[in-house]
């Protein structure tokens, strides 16, 4: 089977900066399992998957606007310390949920002043070419459930891997670990 939109697809990948540098491997671990076609990739990996088979590797360098996206300089920016409230020791690295004109945003701690500690809302990765060295280990067709829900459900694609009770998909419930929460 081809991946196409729709299709539950395996993959293992190993992801590199432009300067080669290791950020991220599914080898030595879980591979990833996603539904193609619901935005749940970047989208120049995305991209990259279609037409695939299960066997096929490849590489490909995915450049910054079809990965996470060009750095915003505008996203960067001093908070006062007094709107942390009374969070002690704010240090660089540190991730919060910023309330923002346009709704919540995750941003990072990126330094922290005597008065102020500055925040990025860009995804750390945000400006960078990707590289993903990918293997595709599994294609098949998705179950009802899972296109109802949008997301892959781990343990052969049933309800937390129950075989009893189907899940009412009219109640939300996904909790982003493979189940959907409803038993």
């Amino acid at each position: 089977m081809k991946i196409s939109k729709h299709a539950a697809v395996t993959i293992h990948y190993r992801l590199t900066d432009a300067q080669g540098l290791l950020l991220e491997s599914s080898f030595d671990s879980e591979p990833m399992i996603y539904l193609h076609g619901t935005e749940n990739l970047i989208p120049g990996l995305e991209n990259e998957l279609d037409g695939k088979v299960a066997g096929d590797k490849f590489e490909a360098t995915i450049p910054a606007d079809q990965a996470y996206g060009e750095y915003h300089d505008g996203l960067k920016q001093e908070v006062p310390l007094e709107a942390f409230g009374d969070i002690e020791d704010i240090v660089p690295g540190m991730r919060f949920i910023a309330e923002t004109e346009m709704g919540q945003r995750p941003v990072q701690v990126t330094e922290v002043k005597d008065d102020v500690v500055v925040v990025d809302g860009n995804h750390p990765l945000a400006g960078q070419a990707l590289t993903f060295n990918v293997e595709v280990v599994e294609v098949r067709e998705a179950t009802a459930e899972e296109l109802a829900h949008g997301h892959i459900h781990a343990h052969g694609g049933s309800c937390g891997g129950h075989d009893h009770e189907p899940c009412d998909t009219q109640k939300p419930g996904c909790d982003g670990n493979g189940g959907c929460g409803c038993h």
